[in-house]
């Protein structure tokens, strides 16, 4: 029998349909970002296993393209449209007494040229540049920078012809600055002292993980400055790179080297909850529409302190001039560039679609030990599934609950047994995603069999929601280890309802005119039975509540990030898988 014309109608509009599908180009991205991440070049920091780190990023729009640096890379990356990055090998240190290369480094763009330089207490680095950085094309500006700089940044003042250098990473001393002398390349010798930390009164300042440790005075490192309206906003990192807390603060002054006072609206980037945490030693950027951005350094620090990844959250200034980062839902899918230039970036720039497999039930191929399949779907980081090989035939299956709508999903490698030290190229990941509606008739809906990149936080955007109830992720290929999972998310919309409002909403902290603990407030609230996790909206302002912190599966919070003599504003929501209760009311805590 012949097809008739309908059939054949049909066919090609299905083809096109499926041929532009998979054309089509994202318009979210998911933190931590998915980058080829190195792996650590020092034995003494993989006792515990060898494993991926970068951490402390400069990003610069240089010439409309965004060129992104961190530590001990051998290299960096390169993006036109901050998701897809390209990266281009390259050392930057002359001398094998170095394990590392381009620590920290400082990064930006001056007149038509692109500047870097790396972390040394030494007289011993050169700063480099380049007026076609897509390729390894690098010469030598200045053969050492005398004055030297740990954990460095330079600011040019593009008004007035002008070069800072801000520096500084230690438990003691306070953040320096000086100014370069654009020709020599050069500081004068005139050096400031800027800022130090203040945790007596910065609840976020003080060490450790709960901001409760007094053993050791907290770190203050990762100077960067953003002129904006005429005003300087120095921005630094505390209290210690291996915490959920580690955050960035900004201090404003209408001075490059002078007169900074503390931004009331601090730490203007923190977000101590959710899947990966932690927001510190980053750097503000715009983007090609004039928007800004802020990158900061993730936490991990499971197999080592320094264990850490790379996220990316909308940023800016309000009509105050006051400078906030907002990561609510900071590593759910988020708005690219291109899809967000005429948003509200104070508001952020969450796509919509929730968390669909949060403690859903799970079976995977095999199971090493106590690494349990339903650490895949727990919403942390640190824990992981991992099955007992890395062979082709190891899989991860999640059940959603109910038949959804699949938006996006993002796999998230963990590193178990690898063997890499450093950074190593031509590796790749390879899999593939089954889904189906009633767990019998399956279809593959992602197909990486031909991958040859390296993605250790993979993010899929469907070309059309997917209807699926249950998702197969089978291994085909890893880089390096056994098959190990920290997260297999999926996004979209469920077919239920969201959770109610949230109730009872409870604040407790010190009063002001009484003896008693002010920088660490106590939530509490009733518990939503619909909802995953609840997320709590913080400010020093009523209509400026920038600071959020999510909360997966309790009713309870401890927050100790609170200046001690400020006023507060709350307010909390609730989330499942099929979306977001209406925030409640306002409260007001002195």
């Amino acid at each position: 029998m012949k097809p008739d014309f309908k059939d054949i109608l049909f066919l090609l509009l299905l083809c096109s349909f499926s041929l532009v599908a998979q054309k089509r180009k994202n318009t979210t991205y998911c933190n931590p970002l998915n980058i080829d991440y190195g792996y650590t070049p020092f034995e003494r920091f993989s006792e515990k296993g060898k494993h991926r780190t970068t951490a402390d990023p400069v990003i610069v729009n240089f010439k409309n393209k965004y060129f992104l640096f961190s530590t001990n890379q051998e290299g960096y990356w390169w993006s036109d449209d901050m998701l897809s990055w390209q990266f281009v090998y390259r050392k930057f240190l002359r001398d094998d007494k170095y394990i590392h290369d381009l620590n920290a480094p400082a990064a930006w763009a001056m007149c038509d040229t692109l500047y870097v330089y790396g972390s040394t207490w030494e007289s011993d680095f050169p700063i480099y540049k380049s007026t076609n950085p897509t390729e390894d094309d690098w010469q030598i500006a200045v053969d050492t920078l005398k004055v030297g700089a740990w954990d460095p940044a330079f600011h040019y003042d593009e008004e007035d012809n002008r070069l800072f250098l801000y520096w500084g990473s230690s438990n003691v001393n306070p953040l320096l600055g000086t100014e370069i002398n654009t020709k020599t390349m050069q500081s004068e010798g005139y050096t400031v002292a800027l800022m130090g930390l203040h945790p007596e009164d910065h609840g976020w300042e003080r060490f450790g993980e709960y901001n409760d440790n007094v053993f050791l005075p907290p770190f203050i490192e990762g100077a960067w400055m953003t002129k904006h309206n005429g005003k300087y906003y120095m921005q630094y990192a505390a209290p210690g790179t291996e915490f959920s807390g580690y955050a960035d603060g900004v201090y404003v002054s209408d001075d490059p080297l002078r007169r900074f006072q503390y931004q009331k609206h601090n730490p203007f980037s923190y977000k101590p909850g959710g899947f990966a945490s932690g927001a510190g030693h980053g750097a503000t950027f715009q983007d090609n529409h004039e928007n800004y951005w802020h990158v900061s350094t993730m936490v991990i620090s499971v197999k080592n302190n320094f264990e850490r990844r790379i996220g990316i959250w909308p940023a800016g200034f309000d009509e105050d001039d006051v400078m906030f980062c907002n990561t609510a839902y900071g590593d759910y899918p988020t708005l690219l560039p291109e899809h967000a230039k005429e948003m509200d970036f104070s508001k952020g720039l969450f796509a919509g679609w929730m968390l669909l497999n949060y403690q859903k039930p799970v079976q995977v191929s095999s199971i090493l030990g106590g690494y349990q399949p339903n650490f895949a779907v727990d919403e942390d980081i640190k824990t992981y599934w991992c099955a007992q090989t890395g062979e082709k035939g190891e899989w991860f299956k999640t059940d959603l609950g109910e038949v959804s709508s699949v938006y996006a999903i993002q796999i998230n490698y963990a590193d178990q047994d690898v063997e890499f030290m450093g950074k190593k190229l031509g590796t790749f990941h390879q899999y593939k995603i089954h889904a189906s509606e009633d767990g019998k008739t399956w279809k593959t809906i992602v197909d990486k069999s031909k991958n040859d990149k390296d993605v250790p936080h993979d993010y899929v955007e469907m070309g059309t929601p997917l209807r699926a109830r249950y998702l197969k992720m089978e291994n085909l290929h890893m880089p390096t280890g056994k098959f190990a999972l920290s997260g297999f998310r999926v996004f979209g919309k469920g077919g239920g309802q969201p959770p109610e409002e949230v109730q009872q909403f409870t604040v407790l902290r010190a009063n002001p005119k009484k003896f008693g603990e002010r920088r660490s407030i106590w939530f509490k609230w009733q518990q939503n039975q619909l909802a995953d996790g609840y997320v709590i909206y913080w400010g020093k302002s009523p209509d400026k509540l920038y600071g959020s912190i999510m909360v997966y599966g309790k009713n309870e919070y401890y927050f100790t990030g609170a200046d001690r003599t400020d006023t507060y504003y709350f307010q909390i929501e609730a989330f499942n898988n099929n979306g977001i209760s209406k925030k409640s009311q306002v409260m007001e805590v002195e």
